[in-house]
């Protein structure tokens, strides 16, 4: 048995309408809180619609019954962004940016096209000195397998010249990246795709559309990189799952959606990893800790999750109206189980 203080998932899709309902639960009741992505249809790009985001989620958890859960609300990064907002979203509590490259993924055609130029250099100084905190999507658009490798110098360039601002990788997933911790303003989010699974797991029997994401699976020497950094305590590091669903139909046409839905086996799964490895005593840090250091996050609900060694077979889907989403290890069977929640 394991009792792990006040989960945190730094990285969701929690999605909006009809998905937002049939998601939300998974990490409402056993998350005390998560930082909700802002690339929906319409991109949270200014404060209004951020807080109105918000509200959407908080009405939903009051219908799930999942009130202990806070929201924490990221600003879509553009260049249309200027003082004025800022100091409006860090009156309200916003202090999280999000930086998509243009194109890099889902929901990023409202992206940054030139990532260092003045206008989004004055945009970091501005978050520098309003102490905000930079999350980042970072790909390059060349071969999928080195994108987030060929980001690696936008990182080390934006961590020299604004070493005052905190920056997050998001989505660690190359084992050529973790140098990049070695800058005191740099820190990352690793996901529970990247640290159990390969490109393998794509394509080595068929594909699997499923397990599509970006940043793409890598290779085994990138997941046991990033398995090790994750068991070690680092406080460089935090849990984000990027869980991202996505309904199946668009799973399964020609240009199938990427994301993987993770959130219903998040905590089960993470307790088998770090029993396996012998280093349990190192998942409240993964799991908590280390992401209310690095965000500095206060008045998060308090929430004990306790999880048992038992068995728990996870559920082939979630039905959304007509369609469905596919979890991530849809039918298996893992060997921890949330036992009980306590607010």
């Amino acid at each position: 048995m394991i009792t792990l203080q006040n989960p945190l998932d730094m990285h969701i899709h929690l999605r909006e309408g009809e998905i937002l309902k049939s998601v939300l639960n998974f990490s409402a009741k056993y998350f005390s809180g998560a930082l909700a992505m802002p690339n929906l249809k319409i991109p949270l790009n200014d404060t209004n619609k951020v807080l109105e985001y918000k509200k959407d989620i908080e009405n939903t958890t009051k219908e799930l019954n999942c009130e202990a859960f806070t929201p924490i609300m990221s600003m879509y990064l553009s260049e249309s962004l200027n003082k004025d907002e800022l100091i409006k979203a860090k009156k309200e509590g916003i202090k999280i940016l999000k930086l998509y490259p243009k194109g890099a993924t889902t929901g990023s055609e409202n992206g940054v096209s030139e990532i260092l130029n003045q206008k989004i250099c004055d945009i970091f100084q501005i978050a520098q000195d309003l102490g905000f905190i930079l999350s980042i999507h970072g790909e390059s658009n060349g071969f999928s397998m080195d994108r987030e490798f060929e980001f690696g110098e936008i990182f080390e360039k934006i961590a020299i010249n604004f070493p005052k601002l905190k920056i997050i990788m998001e989505h660690l997933s190359d084992r050529r990246s973790i140098d990049l911790l070695k800058y005191d303003n740099i820190f990352a989010t690793i996901t529970l795709h990247h640290i159990t699974m390969s490109l393998d797991d794509v394509l080595g029997s068929g594909l699997n559309p499923h397990y599509f994401c970006k940043p793409i699976l890598k290779t085994p020497k990138d997941r046991d990189a990033l398995i090790n950094l994750a068991l070690s305590g680092s406080e460089k590091i935090s849990f984000g799952s990027d869980s991202a669903p996505h309904l199946e139909s668009n799973k399964l046409k020609q240009n199938g959606a990427a994301g993987i839905f993770s959130a219903p086996i998040l905590l089960p799964r993470l307790c088998e990893i770090f029993e396996k490895n012998n280093r349990l005593e190192n998942l409240q840090k993964f799991i908590s800790d280390n992401a209310k250091k690095i965000y500095g996050l206060q008045n998060i609900p308090n929430k004990t999750i306790t999880l048992t060694k038992e068995k728990y077979k996870v559920q082939d889907s979630i039905l959304v109206g007509n369609d469905k989403i596919i979890p991530l290890l849809a039918g298996e069977v893992l060997s921890w189980k949330i036992k009980d929640t306590r607010n």
